[in-house]
């Protein structure tokens, strides 16, 4: 196969980061498109991969990125805070048509929505057909791929069915449960994605996609509780309520608000296929049907093997951009613990950044929890989000209530092991929270937890002064036991 050049953007968003070591197992020579390449740290296919620094808001950065492309994936969500700003979708989509014809690509692949769309579409949906569109009004030919609701292990959609099969023995269901849709399997999504490359009949075609299953909501809830063998009560109502229905599942689940209201929000009216000719150009990829596909997905997080998560993308309360960088300034709480442990550097790093998800956070963990709470009734992501992997973690990645802001493994002989978290619970102000280990010689390295918090207003340094009496013993409590973990590491 002659290696073509590809360029990928949404490399961080959920179908972007699984498409890529995809295509590069095929052989293709893979180029990604980042605002924050930082983000791409520990990424096992990276050294693989051409990395470029650029934001499709800002037509001169997609210039180098295009160059000698062949095809370029167009994996852009524009969403910020929540709340979709749909101007921004456009500018994003006319800058990238314009210098996809300036650079003279062959193509572009655009991934969209399966509505209905003479049905009252969201801004949000509505946005996402639009970009559709302004791509197809540039020279370059498009094909855009209509997608039903993707299930995968990660995905907002799976992890909304399971939390409220596993957690709800009796729902309250709004009328959106009982819109009809084609739930397609996230690797089904990714087939169709890659063979579009080789398949020049679907050069400038408008496909959609959707698993062989047509089923409502709540077919794939009662679905999921018989796989799970779990007995569960569905009450129907007439109500649509499409933004209670969110701020419930945003509170029973780690989904959040931002999240899952697009979702609600699509199934106001059913998502069918109602055009074959997907499955005309594209008869050798065998469709899963939802039980398999939430097999599938099951073995995926039994086995700790996520690739990627809904929480990857940065669409938070703090926004989908990076919303500030970390400095120290004046004006910055700072609270610093320190021990020296008879420990190996690597067992001490190993220790901190396995904290939060399933294992919790070491330390009077009911407390971390109930701040997780009481961020989730004021709008905020909560601690619910866990983490991708107990154990592995990259830049960019959610943990519980932070963000992964910098990760640095310790390199012999001195190297110092390092993790900052980024704060995106709601709060009158900036915080991290960093740990480090440096080595010290003879066996023992320093372990130091700084807590970081640049307050916003008066109210930012009332919240610190109420909150420094807890941290004492949260703080000291949680290095200590990072301690006595990493010594059950070695």
């Amino acid at each position: 196969m002659e290696s073509r050049l590809i360029l990928v953007t949404g490399a961080t968003g959920y179908v972007g980061s699984r498409l890529i070591p995809r295509l590069l197992a095929l052989g293709y020579t893979v180029r990604v498109l980042v605002r924050d390449p930082a983000r791409l740290e520990g990424r096992p296919w990276l050294e693989q991969v051409q990395v470029v620094s650029g934001d499709a808001t800002h037509r001169e950065t997609l210039l180098p990125a295009l160059q000698g492309v062949s095809v370029a994936y167009y994996l852009i969500h524009g969403r910020q805070g929540g709340k979709v700003h749909a101007e921004r979708d456009m500018v994003a989509a006319r800058n990238f048509a314009s210098a996809a014809e300036q650079a003279g690509i062959e193509r572009i692949i655009y991934l969209g929505e399966l509505v209905d769309p003479t049905a009252g579409l969201s801004p949000y949906l509505r946005s996402r057909h639009e970009t559709g569109y302004l791509l197809r009004q540039g020279r370059v030919p498009v094909t855009e791929f209509r997608a039903g609701m993707i299930i995968g292990s990660g995905s907002a959609l799976f992890e909304m069915i399971r939390y409220l099969s596993e957690r709800e023995p009796v729902l309250i269901c709004p009328r959106w449960f009982f819109s009809k849709a084609q739930p397609i399997a996230i690797r089904n999504v990714l087939d169709y994605l890659v063979a579009a490359l080789e398949q020049p009949e679907s050069v400038g075609k408008l496909l959609e996609i959707g698993g062989p299953t047509r089923l409502t909501y709540a077919d794939m809830l009662m679905e999921y509780a018989r796989i799970r063998g779990l007995r569960r009560i569905l009450i129907p109502t007439p109500i649509y309520a499409p933004r209670l229905s969110a701020y419930w599942v945003h509170l029973v689940t780690p989904v959040t608000y931002h999240a899952v209201l697009p979702l609600i929000e699509g199934l106001h009216a059913d998502s069918l296929v109602n055009d074959n000719l997907a499955r005309l150009l594209f008869p050798h990829i065998k469709l899963l049907d939802f039980e398999t596909a939430v097999r599938y997905a099951l073995k995926k997080i039994e086995a700790g093997d996520i690739e990627s998560s809904w929480s990857d993308a940065l669409v938070t309360s703090a926004g989908d951009t990076q919303p500030y960088r970390f400095a120290i300034q004046e004006g910055m709480f700072i609270e610093k613990r320190q021990r020296v442990v008879e420990l190996p550097v690597e067992a001490v790093f190993r220790s901190f950044t396995g904290v939060g998800g399933e294992r919790g956070w070491l330390y009077m963990d009911w407390a971390w929890g109930l701040r997780g709470w009481l961020d989730k009734l004021v709008g905020g992501v909560g601690l619910r989000r866990g983490r991708r992997h107990p154990d592995e973690i990259w830049v960019g990645e959610a943990l519980d209530f932070w963000r992964v802001e910098q990760l640095v493994a310790p390199k012999p002989p001195h190297g110092k092991g390092i993790m900052r978290l980024r704060a995106e619970m709601k709060l009158p102000g900036k915080a991290w929270l960093e740990f480090q280990a440096e080595p010290l010689g003879e066996g023992k390295t320093r372990l130091t937890t700084t807590a970081y918090f640049d307050p916003h207003g008066l109210f930012g340094f009332l919240y610190w002064y109420a909150m420094w009496p807890f941290h004492k013993f949260i703080f000291d409590g949680l290095t200590d036991k990072i301690a006595e973990r990493a010594k059950g590491l070695l």
